[in-house]
Formats: C-alpha cells, sequence, structure tokens
C-alpha cells in the first residue's frame, strides 16, 4: 500500500506526522512500554478518532475493568460512549470442581476459553478498530513461547480476514520488547520514559518497525496531560525548507550596525558569548524591538528571565515594546528547563514561525536549552537541526550563552557552539582606570565583513552606546588593558560607562 492511500489515523497529535499521515489499515500494530509509559491512553485516542470517523471500535482488556477504562478517560475529558468494552476478567473461577478434572490443564482451557470469546465478539460485533489489552494476559495463559506464538498469529489472521485495523499493548513483562511479537505485528511503537534526578520524566516514543510504509526514525519526546498524547515528531530542517526573504537586519544603533558591517542577515544565527551581566540578552532585545518597529514579529524564548524582568529591562533604556503574537508585536516564551523537552521546544519555535509568521527568534540562553536535555551528548546535533531548519526560514536567529568566569579570555561556555553560528559576538568586562567596563567585538561572521576593532559599550535610558574603536588600548580582552604613554585618555569621554 502506498503512502498516497487511506490511511487510519491515530488521533494522537505528532504521531501521524512520524507515521506518514498514519497506520495502513487492517494491519496488526504492537504499541509495547512499561507499565504507566502511556499505551492504554494512546490506545483510546486511536478508538476515539475511529468513532470521530464513523468506525465500530472495540476495546478487549483482560487486566482493566470499564469502570477503570472509564476513569481513565475520564481523566482526559473523554467519554467512551459508542466503544463496545469487552472484559476478560480472569477465568479461573468459572471453573467448577468438574471442569478441573479435565486432562486439559486449566491455563488451557482458559486460554481457549478467552480466546473464543474474543472471536465470538468480534464477529458479532465487526468492529472496524479493535484494542487488545493486553498481550501479557495471554502470554501468562499460553505458558510457553510456542503455545503463546501460534495463539497471536491465529488472532492475527482472524482479525485481518475481518479487515479490522488492531492496535496490540504490551507491557514489556519479559524485562523487554518481545522479539517474537515483532517478527508478527506488522508494525511496532515503542514508548519509552526515563526519571532525570532531577524534574519531571522525560519521554519519547519510537517507530521501531512499519511495513509497506516510510516513517520518520529515531527518537520522538512526546508528553501525557489532560487531553491525551502529543508526540512532538524530530525536527528534520531539509523537510521544512522555505523561500523567504532575506537581506540585511539593522538594530537601530549605528555603531552597533556599523560594528557589524551593516548589521546581521536574515536567515543566519548570531551567538552572544560573555559572562553574566554583560549585555548579551540586551543587544538581542535591541535587534528584536528594531524588527518590532518595523512591523515585524519577534519571538523571545527566555529560560533564564521571567516576563517582568524582560519588561523591566527594555523600559529602563527607553524601548516601549508591545508584546502580543501578532505583527509588530513580540511574544514572550517564559521556558521551565526541568519541564519542557527538546522536542517541545522545538515545536514551540515552529509554531513561532510558522503561525505567527516570526522573523527574529531569541533563545536565551544556550545555558537553559542544555540543562532541558536528558541526553545531553546529543544537544550539538539537536541545535544544528534547529538552527538550519530557522535559517532555512529566512529567521534571524540570535543565541545567549553564558561563560564562567569574569574578565579574561580563559572563559569556558557550558558547550562549544561557535562553529554552529554564522555570526559572534563576544563581550568582555575589562578594567580601566578604576572602573569595570563592558567591551564588544565581532569574532566572526561569515555572510560578510565587519570590524575587527573592539569598542566599550555602556547602557542608560537612551539605549546602547558604542565608543569609538579603542585603538589606544592593548589587552582589553585580558581584562586589565595598558596603553601607551599618552596625553589623552582614550576613554575619558567615556568614563560613565
Amino acid at each position: 500500500m502506498g503512502l498516497g492511500e487511506i490511511r487510519s489515523r491515530t488521533g494522537v497529535a505528532g504521531l501521524d506526522e512520524v507515521l506518514g499521515g498514519g497506520l495502513l489499515p487492517y494491519r496488526l500494530y504492537l504499541v509495547d512500554g512499561d507499565p504507566g509509559a502511556g499505551k492504554t491512553t494512546l490506545a483510546l485516542q486511536f478508538l476515539l478518532e475511529g468513532l470521530r470517523a464513523d468506525e465500530r471500535c472495540m476495546y478487549v482488556t483482560l487486566s482493566e475493568s470499564k469502570q477503570e477504562l472509564e476513569a481513565g478517560a475520564a481523566s482526559h475529558g473523554w467519554s467512551l460512549d459508542g466503544i463496545q468494552i469487552l472484559e476478560l476478567l480472569s477465568q479461573a473461577d468459572l471453573f467448577d470442581d468438574t471442569e478441573q478434572l479435565t486432562v486439559f490443564t486449566e491455563s488451557e482451557v482458559e486460554l481457549s476459553t478467552t480466546t473464543r470469546r474474543i472471536l465470538t465478539a468480534v464477529e458479532q460485533y465487526a468492529p472496524h478498530r479493535v484494542v487488545l489489552d493486553s498481550l501479557s494476559d495471554l502470554r501468562l495463559l499460553a505458558q510457553n513461547s510456542l503455545r503463546y506464538r501460534r495463539q497471536v498469529v491465529a488472532l492475527k489472521q482472524f482479525f485481518m480476514g475481518r479487515r479490522c485495523t488492531v492496535m496490540m499493548l504490551d507491557d514489556r513483562t519479559m524485562q523487554g520488547p518481545d522479539q517474537q511479537l515483532h517478527s508478527i505485528a506488522h508494525g511496532v511503537v515503542a514508548l519509552n520514559s526515563s526519571t532525570p534526578v532531577y524534574g519531571q520524566i522525560r519521554r519519547d516514543v519510537r517507530v521501531v518497525k512499519f511495513r509497506g510504509s516510510d516513517f520518520v526514525s529515531g527518537r520522538h519526546d512526546f508528553v501525557i496531560r489532560s487531553g491525551g498524547l502529543t508526540v512532538f515528531p524530530r525536527l528534520i530542517a531539509a523537510e521544512h525548507a522555505a523561500l523567504r526573504e532575506r537581506g540585511r537586519l539593522a538594530s537601530g544603533v549605528a555603531r552597533l550596525d556599523a560594528l557589524l558591517g551593516g548589521g546581521v542577515d536574515r536567515g543566519t544565527s548570531t551567538l552572544l558569548m560573555g559572562p553574566p551581566g554583560s549585555g548579551k540578552s540586551t543587544i538581542a532585545l535591541q535587534f528584536a524591538a528594531a524588527a518590532v518597529a518595523r512591523g515585524e514579529h519577534a519571538a523571545v524564548f527566555a529560560f533564564d528571565e521571567t516576563n517582568a524582568a524582560m519588561r523591566a529591562r527594555s523600559m529602563s533604556m527607553g524601548l516601549h515594546i508591545a508584546e502580543g503574537r501578532g505583527a509588530g508585536e513580540l511574544d514572550f516564551h517564559q521556558i521551565d528547563p526541568v519541564v519542557i523537552s527538546p522536542g517541545e521546544f522545538a515545536d514551540l519555535i515552529r509554531r513561532s514561525v510558522e503561525q505567527d509568521d516570526a522573523r527574529i527568534v531569541i533563545i536565551d540562553s544556550l545555558n537553559g536549552y542544555l540543562n532541558s536535555m536528558h541526553h545531553s551528548n546529543y544537544l550539538t546535533a539537536q541545535l544544528h537541526e534547529l538552527l538550519t531548519y530557522l535559517n532555512n526560514q529566512g529567521v534571524a536567529t540570535f543565541i545567549v550563552v553564558a561563560q564562567s568566569g569574569m574578565v579574561g579570555m580563559n572563559m569556558a561556555a557550558p558547550v562549544e557552539a561557535s562553529y554552529l553560528a554564522d555570526s559572534v559576538l563576544m563581550l568582555r568586562y575589562f578594567e580601566h582606570a578604576g572602573s569595570v567596563k563592558k567591551a564588544i567585538s565581532v569574532l566572526k561572521k561569515r555572510t560578510g565583513g565587519h570590524e575587527d576593532s573592539i569598542r566599550q559599550m555602556w547602557f542608560d535610558e537612551h539605549g546602547i552606546h558604542l565608543s569609538e574603536p579603542l585603538l589606544g588600548l592593548r589587552g582589553v580582552l585580558t581584562g586589565v588593558p595598558s596603553e601607551p604613554a599618552r596625553t589623552e585618555d582614550p576613554l575619558s569621554l567615556h568614563s560613565h560607562g
């Protein structure tokens, strides 16, 4: 069956995108995961989506009662009216003393009875979608792998002959994925979760197998909230290329633009590096304010600063920025790194760009983004994909990274990301004439020329100010510069910085 044919949508936001549009109908799929991973929630969403498509749906439960299922559904605001629920509780209480004297073991009789009840119910109700929860109960009844495999294969053939799309759930009671089930099923969806030392559970979904269809491989973050599962497909920048307006973006501060060779180019990323309090966020905010003043939309994703702090800082510089999600407005997103996953973060940025038409995106800071990663080794790869996506969309991206230390050249960043950015601005403190001052310089700009000089920078109620190039000082970046003997103090005009 080709990709262009009708699919059975899962009802899980994002999962259908991973599956290339949904499940291929009339097949058997396995959803496995540890207890509490979200299998039942996903299965209910699958059946509720079937109801919306006017399909008959059946939930076969071997362990949970109907009341338990309804209670779980109610917690998400769902009603299971319209779904045929078949309860198959343990059959042990159905055997009397006479039946227990049969030459067959109790488990053999119970397995046969359970299977027969499933087949009878399906024949009578003729459902289009079926959920079987869970296979671990069948595995226990079968007692050996050969009988279990034959039973599952028989169920598979029965369902396929009646044109059912079936989702079987397995809770990994075999201490890991059941490879026998993987070989039988047409598709396998694995739900995984991990608990960090601090913060909430991190969840991801992976399509292990999908016969007859392409899919987005790898791990995709997902969350379970009121309303069910939401999957955040792994960002693949090459699939989101767009022809957008390019050109240069000015900050509105003449000397800052001169330092950058006229400003930054759209479709590029700029890394702002420096110690805490050196002005990184302020410079990024200046570019956003200039864009908003031109009627464009900007978005700030702040891991380290509150909306109130950002608003107070902008007003102290004379910047009055309208907040909102429209043109000529700035949308501020407060990000909690112990709650959000990298996949959800990328999804937030995508929505800002594709739905709100954000032309400037500020990530403040990379340190907070790093803290949101439960597999920090993949930060560079994910960041590269995110920046490539933004560049393809013609967005000017500003990334703030705080370095440890206050003065000197040997300050360290939490991750080496300078090679990923198109432009790199370095901010430093230095001491001169008994005062602590700030210096700014451009280390790199791939898309054009820039000044090689170092300028002093300071802020007041009128905005950002830069001095003329500090040509009379040596060793500014060391933090303690020296100057040749001269009669005029090169910084005398800027001593208030």
